[in-house]
């Protein structure tokens, strides 16, 4: 087969960018057009963002959006994160850039916004949108808070760590739409050519039924950081939330809800049932909190197709982050954007087609520059909640419905917290190690 030719993020940018302008034009004889709020009425069309969540991915997120000029002016004009370092951090890194230099960074004093709730005057500000990347604990009540305040909103994935949580994203997903609000996630893949393309073939037949999929997200693991003198136990478990449920949701919701989420788009569903298993045979230590260092899930969708999952953080092993399809009639490795048919000839979609993280914020800006008004917070709940089912089946060691892990009211505890001196929904033993999750006795449901 004849490869397909990929454009760049820039092209797909200038493409999206004429089509907007065309709709813009259409709204505009036909007597206006908004971004779906009228804080444009008065003639600017400036995108005004306020970040919320200043580490490493709320700062990736403020400069992709800013990269979306080309489409229409942008511009961050608060900033909110517990962490007062983070902050300035990220404002520096900001401040640093060229946008900066065009006045498209405008985040004085009086809209720096820090502690536990900043969130709500980071949102009360006039802002037409929020970018919410702060630990995916604080997720369902940073979005509800949000789309209560008509604003647009960008959230990294996950979007909740616990089934009560992506209950309350889904009911805040139905709000905005009544509200004519945007709601994007952040499971970029979803916006990457070399994906789309990969998944329309596969769901167009190109190795039968599909009968199989395996997700991987394998790594050595992440940062730990260590307890300092003076901090109260909040603090402590804020900075380190990558270590918490209740803030994180274990590896497998934080990281591996992207190939779990490929699984569910190409079977356009989600699964019925998950048994698996899980635990700590290296991260052990007290810095390393609640979570497990590794799962493998058996999921089985309604057809009864599978979806193996395998996700692991172990230094000195196999290290992998893809997605597998097998077929009646074929196998695709979708993460190499391949397609293998049974006697046939490889399709491969060839190089370019990702940069997943910039496109989509070019698409949801050009969208709403069109007029259109996306919203995907049902397809980020229910693959969160995938990841959360997985969860449950290796904490509990447990054969779970779908519908059992949905609708647990075993919840992690969070809370609208507003101080470093309220206690969180886990403490330390007297040795200072936290419970961790056992198989045969832990209850999930």
């Amino acid at each position: 087969m004849k490869k397909r030719e990929n454009p760049s993020p820039r092209d797909a940018s200038r493409r999206n960018f004429l089509k907007a302008s065309s709709v813009v034009a259409a709204g505009t004889l036909a007597g206006g057009m908004s971004i779906g709020r009228t804080a444009h009425a008065a003639g600017d069309d400036t995108i005004k963002i306020a970040l919320i969540g200043c580490g490493g991915r709320g700062t990736g997120a403020a400069s992709q959006a800013l990269n979306t000029n080309s489409l229409g002016p942008v511009k961050i004009v608060a900033m909110a994160d517990a962490f007062q370092n983070r902050l300035d951090g990220c404002l520096n890194s900001l401040n640093g850039t060229k946008w900066a230099k065009e006045g498209k960074v405008d985040v004085p004093k009086e809209r720096q916004f820090v502690g536990l709730d900043s969130y709500k005057k980071a949102i009360a500000t006039d802002c037409d949108m929020v970018i919410l990347a702060t630990p995916p604990g604080f997720r369902p009540l940073h979005l509800t808070a949000a789309v209560d305040a008509g604003k647009h909103v960008f959230m990294e994935k996950p979007v909740a760590v616990d089934s009560k949580g992506v209950r309350e994203v889904l009911a805040a997903g139905r709000k905005a739409k009544e509200k004519n609000l945007a709601v994007a996630v952040g499971l970029q893949r979803r916006h990457e050519d070399r994906y789309r393309e990969t998944i329309k073939r596969l769901q167009d037949g190109a190795i039968g039924d599909i009968i199989l999929t395996r997700v991987y997200w394998n790594g050595g693991g992440v940062w730990t950081r260590p307890r300092q003198g003076g901090q109260t136990e909040m603090e402590y478990q804020v900075n380190n939330w990558y270590y918490f449920n209740w803030l994180c949701g274990d590896h497998i919701v934080e990281q591996h809800i992207h190939n779990l989420d490929v699984s569910n788009w190409l079977m356009n569903g989600y699964p019925v049932k998950a048994q698996g298993q899980g635990g700590r045979q290296v991260r052990t230590g007290k810095e390393h909190g609640q979570i497990y260092d590794h799962h493998l899930i058996e999921f089985t969708y309604a057809n009864g197709a599978k979806m193996y999952s395998h996700c692991r953080h172990i230094p000195g092993c196999w290290n992998n982050v893809s997605e597998f399809a097998h077929g009646t009639k074929g196998t695709s490795n979708i993460s190499g954007a391949s397609i293998s048919p049974t006697g046939g000839e490889t399709w491969n979609f060839g190089r370019g087609g990702g940069g997943g993280h910039q496109q989509e914020h070019f698409n949801l800006f050009a969208d709403l520059r069109a007029g259109k008004v996306p919203n995907e917070a049902e397809y980020g709940a229910l693959s969160t909640m995938t990841s959360i089912f997985g969860r449950m089946a290796t904490y509990s060691g447990q054969e779970l419905s779908w519908d059992q892990a949905l609708n647990s009211n075993v919840d992690a505890g969070v809370a609208d917290f507003s101080s470093w001196d309220d206690t969180p929904p886990v403490t330390p033993a007297a040795d200072g190690s936290y419970p961790i999750p056992m198989p045969g006795s832990t209850r999930v449901v």
